[in-house]
């Protein structure tokens, strides 16, 4: 049942993507592989090097790829100046926890970028990823940029109740989701990076959160913690919006519009050149 539900909602996110804009067109975007043989997409907006932002899709470890979120990527190299590799890592329910973090790590250590950045699922990917690095005395990306990410798979913040219904991401398909990154209950709260026992040491964040957004508050207290920790850390709940909104909500939104503009100068001003 949980793979034929993943297919359906896989198909649904590849149509979804077939009725938005292509995205600004650059003078680089080249399907690559890395060692491991995962795939990858090279934005550069320009012949001359840029920093290098490694972005890591949404889509509830369950959905997503390189074509949902080719839009995205694409602004945020033009709009950014900065060159984007966007990982197609394995998903949940065939390659669960940790998968899909060994995927993001290897990129990092491969790539080196000075910048890891993703929404949803993938910024719990990019933040985990970091500590793993962290772990292992690896070098770290200068910034994690999260985009109303994933913290707590316990599920236990009152957004996820408040926010649950009748805002896009429901609580029970947010909790199926989980069941399939981690399906274990036990060991969900040692997969969440909000119980992580130590966050210092980590790369400075962005964090950006969204209102109407289940996943509110333990994006908002990830940030916290990662604060009380040392850690500088760039925060801001977007007042009015909902899950998602990076994704083609500027096309409809002005309020989701002014959000990604926000956005966009975070990351021009955290990125060093």
């Amino acid at each position: 049942m949980s793979r034929f539900l993943a297919s359906e909602l896989r198909e649904s996110a590849r149509s979804r993507n077939g009725t938005r804009p292509k995205g600004p067109g650059l003078p680089h975007v080249a399907d690559v592989t890395s060692p491991s043989g995962l795939p990858l997409r090279h934005y550069r907006p320009s012949a001359e090097p840029r920093p290098l932002l490694v972005f890591v899709h949404g889509g509830g470890w369950v959905f997503g790829d390189l074509e949902t979120h080719d839009r995205t990527c694409r602004r945020i190299a033009k709009e950014c100046d900065v060159e984007v590799l966007a990982v197609d890592y394995r998903l949940a329910p065939e390659d669960p926890y940790p998968a899909a973090i060994d995927d993001v790590v290897d990129v990092l250590r491969w790539a080196g970028p000075v910048a890891v950045a993703g929404d949803s699922a993938g910024g719990y990917l990019a933040a985990m990823a970091c500590l793993r690095l962290r772990d292992a005395g690896a070098p770290l990306p200068v910034v994690q940029m999260l985009i109303c990410p994933n913290t707590d798979l316990t599920l236990s913040l009152p957004s996820v109740t408040e926010k649950g219904t009748g805002y896009g991401l429901a609580a029970d398909i947010l909790s199926w989701f989980v069941a399939q990154w981690v399906p274990d209950p036990a060991g969900r709260r040692s997969a969440s990076l909000l119980h992580q026992p130590d966050l210092s040491g980590l790369p400075a964040a962005l964090v950006v959160t969204a209102e109407h957004d289940a996943l509110r508050d333990e994006g908002d207290a990830y940030a916290r913690r990662l604060a009380e920790a040392g850690v500088d850390v760039t925060h801001r709940c977007e007042p009015g919006l909902v899950h998602g909104f990076i994704q083609g909500m500027d096309l409809t939104s002005p309020e989701a519009a002014a959000a990604h503009e926000r956005l966009f100068a975070d990351i021009r001003g955290l990125i060093p050149r």
